[in-house]
């Protein structure tokens, strides 16, 4: 276990710098903060997106930059994602030479994060530090589960990840999940959100691992010590996030 803990030293340290920036934001609670931040995050997410795309043409980044500062002012932010798709389809039909892969960026992972502003401006800030406990509950579980216990491989595009760490990851989300819910949906609405958002950001690690084999690299990123960039380590919120937000939607 001390030998565990000493590799993680440098992950958790980044982890705690980034769970409490989180809090401290929460605890302002700004609409103008959030989308600063998210904002922040989404470019740079989109620079690592860019790379792992193999994606040449930076005129990708005025397109990304013009959504998020219309996602700001217009209510409904998720109909954007879709504007931005007809508009980049129509030049393409036009001028023939845009790159195609230019729509890879728009959909992972800039929609991901429309959907969480979206996420807090329909349902609050308390949604999103629910969001929080269940992906990290999940990160944190399925390591340890895993360590201790895995021995059943999940998929071959993650060779480290087990079945006995995805189900004890999930184990332990639904639990915490179940208990920082928020009041509207109850006690099995709270612990099939928190099922399902679980298994979405499971899913969401691994297609940016998938992305990372694809391209031929260990990290996204390296702004993160420990975790590697800003998609290592959102990859399961980006995922989750939709998810939830459907969800939500549906149930209250």
């Amino acid at each position: 276990m001390l030998e565990i803990l000493g590799g993680l030293s440098t992950r958790v340290k980044t982890g705690i710098v980034l769970i409490v920036a989180m809090l401290i934001v929460g605890y302002i609670d700004s609409y103008f903060l959030f989308w600063l931040l998210f904002g922040t995050m989404l470019m740079i997410a989109v620079k690592e997106a860019k790379d792992l795309y193999k994606l040449e043409d930076r005129s990708i980044y005025i397109y990304i930059l013009l959504l998020w500062v219309a996602v700001y002012f217009y209510p409904m932010p998720v109909d954007l994602i879709f504007i931005v798709a007809i508009g980049y389809a129509s030049q393409l039909a036009y001028k023939r030479k845009l790159d195609k892969k230019m729509i890879l960026p728009l959909l992972y992972p800039t929609a991901s994060f429309v959907f969480l502003m979206t996420l807090y401006s329909e349902f609050g800030v308390m949604v999103l530090l629910w969001l929080l406990v269940i992906v990290a509950a999940t990160d944190t579980g399925a390591y340890f589960t895993g360590k201790a216990f895995g021995k059943t491989p999940f998929s071959e595009t993650s060779p480290n990840k087990t079945l006995e760490g995805v189900v004890g990851g999930m184990t332990l989300a639904i639990i915490l999940g179940t208990l920082t819910s928020i009041n509207e949906i109850g006690v099995l609405g709270a612990i099939i959100v928190s099922a399902i958002v679980s298994l979405s950001s499971v899913f969401g690690d691994l297609y940016e691992s998938y992305l990372k084999r694809e391209a031929g690299v260990k990290d996204s990123g390296n702004i993160l010590p420990g975790h590697g960039g800003v998609l290592d380590r959102v990859d399961g919120y980006l995922f989750g996030a939709i998810v939830m937000l459907v969800l939500l939607r549906v149930i209250i």
